[in-house]
């Protein structure tokens, strides 16, 4: 399953969902190696940056991604805490540094002002109508958030409860969701 077009990453679905004044970013737990979960409660979701003003939640490689949230925080340590910059300047070392290229991971990172989509391939993406999902069932939940948006106004309730259908139909999600929030 593919989320926005890019690599499928198998093993996890992370959401983010920004409504009014307040954006959550929630993944589940699952940790499947094959056809076997190897874990069920890692926390892929997570606050980095000074004061943990920044979530970011990750899809694919656990080692590449703490490598990413790292060079991340150095980034927002050199600006300032401004997440867009800080993306920006990450996703372009990511594309055209010879390490960081071969990393297998996407990642969701959300502030009080932005929710975006960084990409291996030098992408920062804003998403349309404040909410995105990356993982094998991103989809899913991307699409259960578009459906409840209409009819919700909660981001945490709308996030966990797109994380249910993605749960109950993507064999390498669970129901085991961490959350974090921040609010304008």
């Amino acid at each position: 399953m593919q989320a926005h077009g890019l690599t499928p990453w198998h093993g996890t679905t992370i959401i983010g969902v920004k409504r009014g004044g307040k954006t959550v970013v929630a993944g589940d737990g699952q940790v499947s190696m094959g056809n076997t979960v190897m874990k069920p409660n890692a926390r892929k979701v997570r606050r980095i940056g000074e004061g943990g003003k920044v979530v970011a939640g990750f899809a694919g490689a656990t080692a590449d991604a703490f490598t990413l949230f790292d060079r991340l925080e150095k980034k927002l340590e050199q600006y300032r805490g401004q997440l867009m910059r800080a993306a920006v300047e990450l996703a372009k070392d990511w594309r055209t540094d010879k390490y960081l290229r071969n990393l297998e991971a996407l990642m969701i990172v959300a502030d009080k002002d932005v929710l975006l989509v960084i990409t291996g391939n030098g992408d920062v993406l804003e998403p349309e109508g404040g909410i995105t999902a990356i993982g094998s069932g991103g989809n899913y939940a991307l699409s259960a958030a578009r459906a409840l948006v209409d009819y919700e106004e909660d981001p945490e309730t709308i996030a966990r409860k797109a994380m249910k259908v993605a749960a109950d139909i993507c064999v390498f999600t669970n129901d085991n969701v961490t959350l974090e929030a921040v609010e304008s």
